[in-house]
């Protein structure tokens, strides 16, 4: 699949849509093992938050966020399909769930890396 250099997406029901800049096609594609994204098993990928833009359905995005509070994950009210995040890693960047890209595959990736989220270092106490 040939990706453009700013690529559309959107949600499943297409409420929510958004195009993404990618220059260098997906940027540090991966999984993560925390106990929320375990559960939810999306691939997403990085872009800085400018390369990120949200076209419609704003009043339709939900936030969720937990433990820390840093990372606030945005999903579709209406089919509940996850489409951006951003990441307490560096929130200074949007991660992008690579499946709500217009006509790409995430099956057809291979082997995609896991972040350890599990052992995050925001999550260590502070001596």
């Amino acid at each position: 699949m040939k990706l453009e250099k700013t690529h559309p997406g959107s949600c499943h029901c297409k409420a929510i849509k958004f195009e993404v800049d990618l220059p260098q096609g997906l940027v540090d594609p991966k999984r993560c093992n925390c106990s929320f994204c375990r559960r939810r098993g999306t691939i997403v990928a990085a872009t800085p938050q400018k390369g990120f833009r949200l076209l419609s359905g704003d009043e339709r995005l939900s936030v969720y966020e937990f433990n820390t509070r840093t990372a606030k994950h945005f999903f579709c009210s209406i089919c509940g399909i996850h489409t951006h995040n951003i990441s307490r890693t560096n929130p200074d960047q949007i991660r992008f769930n690579i499946a709500c890209l217009e006509g790409l595959n995430p099956f057809e990736l291979g082997e995609v890396p896991v972040s350890d989220g599990v052992n995050h270092p925001a999550d260590r106490l502070k001596e």
